[in-house]
């Protein structure tokens, strides 16, 4: 931050549904990471450089009182958050106006928090969009800078209690997938796999889905964002299954392909094979000094040969194809990685070089319209400095032989 600066974070609102209910409350990514403290109507405010040692640090809470105890929950202490949060200065929110009044006029500089991600849709105006409304009415003559840049910077390289809590993410996905295998049968329908899966997330102490699951059937699995699970799984389709548990608001992202009887063809292993093969290059690719892009680009090189060795596309193909839209997209038309954190798709640069301790996705696909086979594969790894990225779902099952040895040992 710059000299004589102050920065503000807001929580997320309760989102209401209609009538009187709310959807389940989800903090801010943001103000959890910097504080821990996971409360609505909760306000951060970090002035590092004040005279004032009490105000370099400040929490703002929502005082609880005994009706809101009775009928929603005892809410934070002010000896409770600073427990959970380590800082030593909390006001309740009454308070706020007066406090942060002040302290705005002993600044210069006011860091504001926005969504920048590159894939948000901002249609919704959330609690922290009002808050930055109403300061640029109060307050115009002050410099307003964005706080995103540096909170990506920050949330991009995780901390190892950070990885630790994603590691158990992914164990819990673990044990969701190692369930389902031996429940997969002709006939299952996809919103019973997907039931499986909560069931054995709540079991473990996950709040549930880290996001809508994908459980895409056959031709289904050709459509990149199917979530409507509504399908019945037939004999000799494949299943495509995106699926991820959270834990303590961190995120798992797991993609696995099955073959609904329990036994892959010819042809599906083959496809199956040369994705696995594309991910376990793909990931080697993924150290240090490396730009996202560049790596992106290397790992289209690598699926070009795959897609001419089963025959999708040709030499011919490349050669004539548009360097805007090369030929291998006709069959993989995503992209191969993406942070991973706090959030599903994380905060992090895409113009900067990739470091140490960045967690990834790494998930590759061949999606064949004209087959009715969608497969792909992914895991989530941390990036080392002088070593292959350590998988954090190295324990679940991939390989195709073990998958439908898994999905068989019953039978014999």
């Amino acid at each position: 931050m710059k000299p004589n600066s102050l920065a503000v974070f807001n929580s997320n609102d309760i989102y209401n549904t209609g009538a009187d209910s709310t959807l389940p409350f989800h903090q801010h990514r943001d103000i959890f990471h910097l504080s821990g403290v996971d409360q609505e109507e909760s306000i951060l405010v970090i002035s590092p450089m004040n005279k004032n040692k009490a105000h370099k640090e400040i929490l703002f809470l929502k005082e609880t009182n005994e009706h809101i105890a009775i009928w929603e929950g005892e809410k934070l202490t002010k000896e409770k958050a600073q427990e959970i949060s380590g800082i030593e200065t909390i006001y309740w929110l009454n308070q706020f106006d007066s406090i942060f009044r002040q302290l705005v006029i002993e600044s210069e500089n006011i860091y504001l928090n926005a969504n920048e991600h590159l894939r948000t849709n901002n249609e919704m105006e959330t609690r922290e969009d009002r808050f930055v409304k109403k300061f640029k009415t109060d307050f115009p003559a002050h410099n307003v800078l964005r706080a995103a840049p540096i909170m990506h910077q920050i949330r991009s390289v995780k901390d190892p209690i950070e990885i630790k809590i994603m590691q158990h993410a992914c164990d819990i996905t673990e044990k969701g997938f190692r369930r389902i295998l031996d429940f997969i049968k002709v006939g299952k329908m996809e919103y019973e796999i997907e039931a499986e899966l909560m069931h054995e997330f709540l079991c473990n102490r996950s709040k549930g889905f880290a996001y809508t699951p994908i459980i895409a059937s056959g031709s289904s699995a050709c459509i990149l964002h199917y979530i409507e699970n509504n399908k019945s799984c037939n004999d000799g389709e494949v299943i495509l299954m995106d699926f991820g548990a959270e834990y303590a608001n961190y995120s798992s992202d797991l993609t696995r392909c099955v073959p609904v009887n329990g036994k892959f063809t010819k042809r599906q292993k083959e496809v199956y094979n040369a994705v696995l093969s594309v991910k376990n290059q793909a990931t080697k690719l993924l150290k240090p000094g490396v730009y996202l892009n560049d790596y992106h680009v290397q790992v289209g090189q690598i699926m070009e040969e795959q897609l001419i060795k089963l025959k999708l596309i040709s030499i011919k193909d490349v050669k004539n194809q548009d360097a805007k839209w090369p030929a291998y997209k006709k069959y993989f038309m995503h992209g191969t990685s993406h942070y991973i954190g706090l959030d599903t798709h994380d905060l992090g640069s895409w113009t900067e070089k990739i470091k140490e301790n960045m967690v990834f996705t790494v998930e590759p696909g061949i999606y064949i319209a004209e087959e009715g086979l969608g497969i792909r594969l992914e895991d989530d790894v941390v990036v080392q400095k002088n070593a292959t990225p350590l998988n954090l779902m190295e324990n679940i099952p991939i390989e195709a032989d073990e998958i439908e040895e898994l999905m068989n040992q019953n039978e014999k």
